[in-house]
Parts: structure tokens; C-alpha cells; sequence
């Protein structure tokens, strides 16, 4: 690189220092700059690279660990959530089962009731039949032994009758007999044919 000598404003600020010229000069810094630090920011450059890379790499495979991950724990939820659907599904069947169950239970025992009930009624239509024939038959019975004792009481009625009547007439004869006892004790009584 040649060095130029001019009368140029920048010189006379500079002071007529060819160098604080070139100092001055944005070109030349970044030569002072890279023959000062060159090495060392290369060597920034290609660590900033391999750590930039490094970034990369780590994000990707963080990203890639994370989608695994989310991945893994969708799998979990989803086989969670139907773990618990098959749960609910289960107890629900078995909810309804026993349900049905305690239904024909009930049935069942409605049916038995209805039947005992029908048992009873039975039972005791039989039972007011039999005692409505039992009361026909004791009334039938009263009846006619009643109607035996009305017979035999007439009977008798009829036969005391007729014994005083059968006293009365012996007591007319014996009115009679006494009447012809008086006339005989008073001589008075006379046989036919006296």
C-alpha cells in the first residue's frame, strides 16, 4: 500500500500526521483491528460457530426430546383416558346389571305377593263359602230340630190335653159317682128297675 501525502483538510486537522490519518481512516481500523485481534476473533468467531452450532444441535434436540416427551404423555393421557372410559364402561355395565338384577328381584317379589295375595283371597272366599254353608247348614239343623221340638211339644201339648181332658171326664163321672153316693146315703137314689 503507497502513502499519500496530500494538503487535504483531514491532514491539517490530523496536525500534518500521515499516520493519524491512516488512524482515521474506518478501513485501516479494521486493519490495525484484525492485525491487533485477528486471531482471537477468528478464533471467537469460530468458537461463537461451533457454540452457535452447538446451540442448534442442543435446541433440536431438545425439541425433538420435548416432542418425544408430549408425544409420550399424549400416549398416557389417551391410554389413561381410556383406561378410565373401559372403567366407567365396566362400572356402568355392572351398575346396570345390578339394577337389572335388583329389577327381577323386584319382580319376582312383586309376583310372589301378587300370588300370595291371590292365595289369601282364595283362601278366604273358600273360607266364607264354607262358612256361610256351615251357618246354613246349623240354621238348617236348628230348623229342624226345632221344628221336631215344636212337633214333639205339640205332641205333648196335645196329649196333656187329652188326658185332662180325660180327666175332666172323670171327673164328671166322678161328680156322677159322688152325686149317686149322696142319693144313696140319703136313700134317695133309685136303680132302674126299682
Amino acid at each position: 500500500m503507497s502513502k499519500q501525502h496530500d494538503n487535504s483538510p483531514d491532514t491539517a486537522r490530523s496536525g500534518g500526521n500521515p499516520n493519524a490519518e491512516n488512524a482515521e481512516r474506518p478501513g485501516n481500523v479494521d486493519k490495525i483491528r484484525d492485525i491487533l485481534f485477528g486471531s482471537q476473533m477468528r478464533d471467537y468467531d469460530k468458537k461463537f460457530a461451533r457454540l452457535e452450532e452447538r446451540l442448534l444441535k442442543e435446541g433440536a434436540d431438545l425439541r425433538e426430546d420435548l416432542k418425544r416427551r408430549f408425544d409420550s404423555l399424549e400416549s398416557f393421557m389417551k391410554s389413561e383416558v381410556v383406561a378410565l372410559n373401559d372403567g366407567q364402561t365396566a362400572e356402568r355395565s355392572a351398575r346396570d346389571e345390578a339394577l337389572k338384577g335388583v329389577a327381577d328381584k323386584l319382580g319376582e317379589t312383586a309376583k310372589n305377593f301378587d300370588r300370595r295375595v291371590a292365595q289369601t283371597e282364595e283362601h278366604a272366599g273358600k273360607a266364607h263359602r264354607d262358612l256361610r254353608q256351615l251357618i246354613l247348614d246349623e240354621t238348617k239343623r236348628l230348623s229342624e230340630e226345632i221344628a221336631q221340638k215344636h212337633s214333639n211339644v205339640a205332641a205333648e201339648l196335645g196329649r196333656e190335653s187329652q188326658e185332662l181332658r180325660g180327666m175332666m171326664t172323670d171327673k164328671h163321672a166322678l161328680s156322677d159317682l159322688f152325686a149317686e153316693l149322696s142319693l144313696r146315703l140319703k136313700n134317695e137314689f133309685k136303680f132302674p128297675g126299682e
